[in-house]
């Protein structure tokens, strides 16, 4: 089985999705976990001075005024656990459940939250015998997940529920069941567990992984598309793409670019056409927006996924704890927001696309792309399926992270409610691979009705993948079967994996 190695500083996307969605097993870097013991001794000096430390000797939130006495400790963070515990329906998966376990684990090894070692070895034979807490994804204003992650303290201290061999079951059975022994909690170890924002950070290294996807599954779209359309490669020329050089856009071009090549596109005289409409001709500058926007919330995430975020935070060579703001991600929560309104640009222009496709002053084919004009309605009504998701994309993309209230004593009155911008991130990234593969089955019936098009060796595999899934319409059948097919067949990656092997040299996905 994989390993990934964590060390509190090198975690990447890759690395979260690989032990989220192919359940590699988790190890520490020897000085890690060194770093923990250490930082843990600092923690347990300065309480011995008595210094008031927030959630150590003294209470959180408006309570920090409240003195937590050392016989006391125990049932103190027992308690924190217990009270922080109200998080919301809808349940994480498995998947998400490991991807937060990870991230908080590897913020943990960077040593900031003076936690006791054998919490940090907790998540890790959590991840490793694959024990997950039943976590609620609802609940957090996102100023740290405090009421959805102690659901996970829970699990720790043997109480609540995981889901364990596949049966879900009270913690204590499945810690019985796995070898393993439940936490006593020390000084500050609630607070260090319930405080990060480990679920909205984990949930949204996800995202951030199927978005990368989702775009290099929308240039190829879009590339069989302009092949259908039988419109202009001029947008798509280097030179125009060198002299202006956004990145994004830069990207997706060469990406459309490598798919075309070979396609009777190149020999195709386009000096009549002048401009194809915007839908065929900007889609490369809209795609590249999203890539932008994504480069950018990528980078963001890499800082919070190796970084503590404990309020007080532990300055372990300095032998300070200090009081802070580190669990503040308005930074990258407004990153997402940006993504999720560069996303709805890219549903909106799909849609245009699915609409010239479907009309034959553009394309000079029928009506609808129907088989038939006599016989067969074709590709008309479902224009009313992939526009009114597009309008669900458009509510998503508003923003979120400017809305919430002044809580606990009037002491956290500012909040991005981080879970949420990525909850309906992750949403509108669903409902893309829905529009898209409404756009392909356009794109794929208009091939078909062209007849004998020498497509570009990589259009070419995209048609044949589309094909496999969804079959040329013929005549007027239910067309809710070939949408599920066709967004299941694109969110499987097959698409994706086309351009990702073609920018790669490789062979091309069967």
């Amino acid at each position: 089985m994989e390993s990934v190695v964590l060390d509190g500083r090198s975690l990447t996307l890759d690395k979260v999705e690989r032990i989220a969605k192919h359940g590699a097993l988790v190890s520490f870097d020897p000085g890690a976990e060194e770093h923990v013991e250490r930082a843990h001794r600092v923690l347990n000096d300065l309480a011995a001075k008595d210094i008031p430390i927030y959630g150590l000797n003294r209470g959180v939130g408006v309570n920090k005024d409240r003195l937590i006495s050392a016989d006391f400790f125990e049932a103190y963070n027992r308690n924190l656990i217990y009270s922080h515990s109200s998080g919301a329906q809808p349940l994480a998966d498995d998947e998400q459940v490991r991807a937060v376990m990870a991230v908080r684990l590897n913020t943990l090894l960077s040593g900031g939250a003076g936690i006791q070692p054998a919490v940090v070895r907790m998540y890790r034979d959590f991840l490793n015998k694959g024990v997950h807490p039943v976590l609620p994804l609802r609940g957090s204003v996102g100023a740290a997940d405090i009421t959805l992650l102690s659901h996970i303290g829970l699990a720790m201290i043997g109480a609540g529920d995981v889901r364990y061999g596949g049966e879900v079951m009270s913690a204590e059975k499945a810690l019985m069941q796995a070898g393993l022994q439940k936490l006593t909690l020390g000084p500050k170890d609630a607070l260090s567990i319930v405080s990060s924002n480990a679920l909205s950070a984990g949930t949204g290294a996800l995202v951030l992984q199927d978005c990368r996807k989702l775009l290099a599954t929308a240039d190829a779209v879009f590339a069989l598309s302009l092949e259908a359309f039988q419109g202009s490669t001029d947008p798509l020329d280097e030179a125009v793409h060198r002299v202006r050089p956004f990145e994004g856009a830069s990207d997706s071009a060469r990406a459309v670019r490598l798919l075309l090549q070979g396609s009777q596109l190149s020999d195709a005289d386009t000096a009549e056409r002048i401009q194809d409409p915007l839908s065929f001709r900007s889609a490369c500058q809209v795609h590249g927006a999203a890539r932008d926007a994504l480069a950018y919330a990528e980078r963001l995430m890499l800082i919070q996924l190796n970084s503590p975020d404990d309020n007080p935070c532990i300055i372990e060579d300095e032998g300070r704890i200090v009081p802070n703001s580190n669990f503040d991600v308005t930074t990258w929560a407004v990153a997402f927001e940006m993504l999720g309104i560069a996303l709805s640009h890219v549903s909106r222009i799909s849609c245009y696309r699915s609409l010239k496709l479907g009309t034959p002053a553009f394309t000079g084919l029928a009506r609808f792309l129907t088989p038939d004009p006599d016989q067969a309605i074709g590709f008309g009504t479902i224009q009313k399926t992939f526009t009114s998701l597009d309008a669900e994309i458009r509510h998503l993309s508003n923003p979120v992270s400017a809305d919430f209230y002044s809580l606990s004593g009037d002491m956290e009155d500012h909040a991005t409610n981080a879970p949420l911008v990525v909850r309906k991130t992750g949403e509108i990234i669903r409902l893309l691979y829905y529009i898209l593969g409404m756009e392909a089955m356009h794109a794929a019936q208009a091939v078909d009705l062209r007849q004998g098009l020498r497509l570009g060796e990589g259009t070419q595999h995209a048609y044949s993948a589309i094909r496999s899934a969804v079959s040329f319409l013929s005549a007027d059948r239910p067309l809710t079967p070939d949408i599920e097919a066709a967004a299941a067949l694109l969110e499987s990656g097959a698409l994706s994996r086309i351009v990702l092997e073609q920018q790669g040299g490789t062979s091309y996905a069967k």
